[in-house]
């Protein structure tokens, strides 16, 4: 038998409806409203395949064909016509009496109505069942007429009836309501959002990640909650190739700017009933800039017969509420969606000149500059008008607008200075100001992909240098550099910038260099500095003299450079660094942040106040991937690698996000999701030489059989990582070679630790500590030290490392128990899988304790867990907490049954209502605390 996809937040609806179409005692008529795409076919249909698996007949009067001048006879053709299928003896003579009553013609019809109703019932009598009308709305007023009549004043005895249709108000005037012929009326409201994202994962077949769930739902405004709508912007998804599959969920492909309805969607087609033409240019005008209805008076000069038809077009459009009409005269489109269908239409009309027309209207009466600085939103017409309007007009108009906004509302200041910018000939003084205030903009908003944008004028100075301009070019190409390596991408690749540049401007090179020490494009030599940097000018001079501007100077560069060398080499930088009068770095986070690639947080550790926000640049991304991941909340880590990825396709260029997919790797690899963990290694070209890719290629060759082999290339990839100057991080691949070798191969866990007693004399951190004193705790019962190498990961956030720490602690400390017990609280909260359980498991075995059986009642509830269980008491399905949390239904099951073993409970109600009575307030989410100081004597009291 066929299985049916379960009708997704309906179930009460359909519940309603298959009551009223069961055989009962006393029938009803039951009316099911809502909007175009709510439901309501898909609800009669589920209710009538419920009851029909119950025996009942229930049969179905088509409205499509109930047309004609008489609405009674058209309406006994409908029912001749569905009881005609129904066999039975005494039905013809049922049929014969309509007939009859059909043909007596004049004055009739109240007759023909009542014998309807009596043969309805009479055939009920003899064959129990229930009509159904869908596309109530689509019945001729006469025909919807003499319905209502039969239903109020001839009902048939014993025949249930549904009815579908929009609501009366959304009918054409003076169209029967039916509502006034049911006895109930049930409305479909719009789904929930739980609910449009189990019915988007039920489309996708896979779980949809919450940014595409987000952006279905605002590109649809008030049509979010409506199913069809959902399912028509995925069509147009998949239709256009926006969908991408990673990690086993579903996201975007691209920018969530332009999602639109399919070109058959009821919404578009209500739009483009009274003609599409106008209806394609108004939603061309919106997309690029703000229209008022006094703009639209600024057309009638320049196109009189279009500003008519658009006069038209939006009152009618107003006045059916799918366009919106803001206090002060703003139109927009209630449903983006259905704008960016329209704007896929082939426009008839250029709408260039109608930009042009609105500012040439003002900017005649005030003057160019005088308009730009009074109405800023007049910027984005200009840069819509492009060449149909004059550079002597539009340029004046551009600054004084991108000036007026600069401080209240920065995307449009910067599209008002890049839209100058591409009028203003190059190396022009007054177009290098402008570069270097477009650039100060960028940077202080976090926007490096607009910072990114001003390549083209950047470059068409660098090429044609001009005279002096007090260092604007060369503020604006650092800019750019920075911008770019914030969105990991290789400064002025493609040897854009001449040789003669990067010798003239040497933080152009050091900004070009620095990118492959933080895993942002190929490793490159470190340029050799033309002069010492006490003789560096002030970097940033201008408008900023109150002190150093955002951008990082030579020996900042230097700094950042050296943190993921050797302790000598940092040592020196930061001397230099002092001799500037700079503010002291954070040694200890930069050394952190270097070990991952973790440009934003090692730049907001040497640069303090002056680093520039990060803001949604795929640096900032990354950063905040790291936090997750050492805090322990991988699946915040893994859905940020997600969206990094997506990013990086959506942009067109070469994979930037190497680090975030090692790092996602390394997360599934510990999970034991060796599958996922190879796809996106496999991401990463064999060329990338960082610590962080080859400790997470050794974990997933190993636990995937290749033990050699593994050990063999981490060992090449450690004299990679080193030859290379790229020390930070290492001792993570040392200490996992050290791990794997120890039992079998005793040879390389000795030189492991040698050359981790080596790294760290050499690099001397925080980490490198660590991991020696791990190796030390492994080979060598040093139970002390590995307790050290606890409170040093503990201090520095890093749960991983606690988890190692402790598991080595179960082997050499004197009290095991406790230890173990903690790792395997660690386990637990990060979800390993059988590579982060083997230690666990062994070091158990080797203490000849067992292994604790799941946490005890004393430990805290993991905020996963806690999140979970609201999820349940808010009546969510599996399917919907899957939708949710972006996983599989099989994972919520196993979540739950954990959950139900741990507390005792038996269902999802005692769950929920132990939480809410407090009786789980002792398993709430509590400080994760070590076993205790002292590491041989376990806990404290011990």
């Amino acid at each position: 038998m066929e299985r049916r996809a379960p009708l997704v937040g309906r179930d009460h609806q359909v519940g309603v409806v298959a009551d009223a179409l069961r055989p009962a005692g006393t029938a009803r008529t039951l009316l099911v409203t809502g909007e175009a795409g709510a439901g309501k076919t898909a609800v009669l249909d589920e209710a009538r395949h419920a009851v029909a698996q119950e025996g009942a007949k229930v049969l179905r009067l088509d409205g499509e064909t109930a047309t004609g001048p008489t609405g009674a006879a058209v309406l006994a053709d409908a029912v001749c016509e569905v009881l005609a299928t129904v066999h039975h003896d005494r039905f013809p003579a049922h049929l014969s009496a309509v007939r009859r009553a059909q043909s007596r013609g004049d004055g009739g019809e109240l007759t023909l109505l009542a014998t309807l109703g009596e043969t309805l019932a009479d055939a009920a009598c003899q064959v129990p069942f229930a009509l159904v009308l869908d596309g109530a709305e689509r019945l001729p007023a006469p025909t919807a007429s003499a319905l209502q009549l039969m239903l109020r004043a001839f009902r048939p005895a014993g025949v249930p009836v549904v009815l579908a249709g929009r609501p009366a108000s959304r009918g054409p005037a003076g169209a029967p309501d039916l509502a006034a012929a049911a006895d109930h009326v049930l409305d479909l409201p719009p789904l929930r959002p739980d609910d449009i994202g189990e019915l988007v994962g039920q489309r996708l077949g896979r779980p949809a990640e919450p940014a595409l769930l987000a952006a279905v739902r605002r590109s649809l405004g008030p049509l979010g909650g409506n199913p069809a709508a959902v399912l028509s912007v995925l069509t147009a998804l998949h239709a256009d190739g926006g969908l991408v599959d990673l990690d086993g969920c579903t996201g975007l492909a691209g920018t969530a700017d332009d999602l639109r309805l399919t070109v058959d969607a009821e919404p578009l087609r209500r739009v483009t009933a009274g003609g599409t033409d106008a209806a394609v240019v108004l939603a061309g005008l919106l997309h690029r800039a703000e229209l008022r209805l006094e703009d639209l008076h600024s057309l009638i000069p320049a196109c009189a017969a279009l500003a008519a038809d658009l006069g038209r077009t939006v009152d009618r459009l107003v006045r059916e509420r799918v366009l919106t009409l803001d206090g002060d005269g703003r139109l927009a489109f209630a449903v983006p969606a259905v704008a960016a269908a329209l704007r896929t239409l082939a426009p008839r009309r250029d709408v260039r000149p109608m930009h042009a027309a609105v500012v040439r209207t003002v900017a005649e009466r005030l003057g160019p500059a005088t308009t730009g600085a009074c109405h800023p939103q007049l910027a984005d017409h200009v840069a819509a008008a492009g060449s149909a309007l004059h550079d002597g007009v539009a340029v004046p108009l551009l600054l004084a607008a991108a000036a007026k906004d600069a401080r209240s509302y920065h995307p449009r200041a910067a599209r008002a200075y890049l839209s100058a910018l591409r009028r203003l000939p190059p190396n022009y003084p007054a177009t290098l100001g402008v570069l270097r205030e477009a650039a100060e903009l960028g940077l202080g908003c976090g926007d490096h992909a607009g910072v990114l944008a001003l390549g083209e004028p950047i470059l068409a100075g660098l090429r044609d240098p001009g005279p002096s301009d007090g260092g604007g070019l060369e503020f604006a190409t650092h800019a750019w550099g920075l911008s770019a390596l914030h969105e990991h991408r290789s400064p002025y690749d493609d040897g854009a910038v001449p040789p003669a540049v990067l010798a003239r401007m040497p933080r152009t090179a050091m900004l070009a260099a620095l990118g492959g020490r933080y895993g942002i494009g190929p490793l490159t030599p470190w340029p050799a500095t033309p002069q010492p940097a006490s003789a560096e000018p002030v970097p940033d001079g201008g408008r900023r003299r109150d002190g150093p501007g955002p951008l990082p100077t030579r020996a900042e560069l230097r700094t950042l450079a050296a943190a993921v060398g050797s302790h000598e080499e940092l040592a020196r930088a930061i001397h230099d660094l002092r001799g500037e009068e700079r503010g002291e770095p954070a040694i200890g986070r930069l050394r952190d942040a270097a070990a991952y690639g973790d440009l934003a947080g090692a730049l907001e550790a040497v640069l303090g106040e002056r680093c520039v926000p990060a803001g949604d640049s795929t640096a900032g991304r990354y950063h905040a991937m790291v936090r997750d991941y050492l805090g322990g909340r991988w699946d915040d880590a893994l859905a940020a690698a997600r969206g990094i990825e997506r990013r990086d396709r959506a942009c067109g260029g070469p994979g930037t996000g190497r680090l975030a997919r090692a790092l996602a790797a390394e997360i599934h690899c510990l999970r034991g999701d060796l599958g996922r963990a190879r796809e996106w290694l496999d991401l990463i070209p064999g060329t990338v030489v960082h610590p962080l890719v080859a400790r997470a290629r050794l974990g997933v060759r190993y636990w995937s059989g290749q033990q050699d082999a593994a050990l063999e290339e981490a060992w090449h990839d450690v004299r990679r990582a080193r030859d290379s100057g790229l020390l930070a991080g290492v001792e993570r691949v040392l200490l996992r070679i050290l791990e794997f070798a120890e039992e079998t191969r005793p040879r390389q866990a000795r030189q492991a630790l040698e050359q981790l007693a080596a790294l760290h004399a050499e690099a001397d951190t925080a980490m490198t500590r660590e991991a020696l004193l791990v190796a030390c705790g492994v080979l060598h019962g040093d139970a002390e030290g590995a307790h050290d190498a606890y409170l040093s990961a503990e201090r520095r956030g890093d749960r991983h490392m606690m988890l190692y720490c402790c598991q080595i602690l179960a082997e050499v400390a004197e009290e095991p128990q406790p230890w173990l017990a903690e790792a395997a609280r660690h386990t637990h909260l990060l979800s390993l899988g059988r590579p982060g359980r083997a230690l666990l498991g062994r070091s158990a075995q080797r203490r000849n304790v067992p292994l604790p059986r799941g946490r005890s009642a004393r430990e805290g509830l993991s905020e996963a867990e806690v999140r979970l269980i609201g999820m349940v008491g808010e009546g969510g399905t599996n399917r919907q907490i899957a939708a949710r949390l972006a996983c599989s239904e099989k994972t919520v099951e196993q979540r739950l049954a954990r959950l139900f073993q741990r507390t005792g409970k038996r269902s999802r109600v005692e769950l929920v209502a132990a939480w809410l009575d407090g009786s789980l307030a002792g398993l709430g989410p509590g400080p994760d605390a070590a076993p205790g100081p002292g590491a041989r004597s376990g806990p404290a009291g011990g």
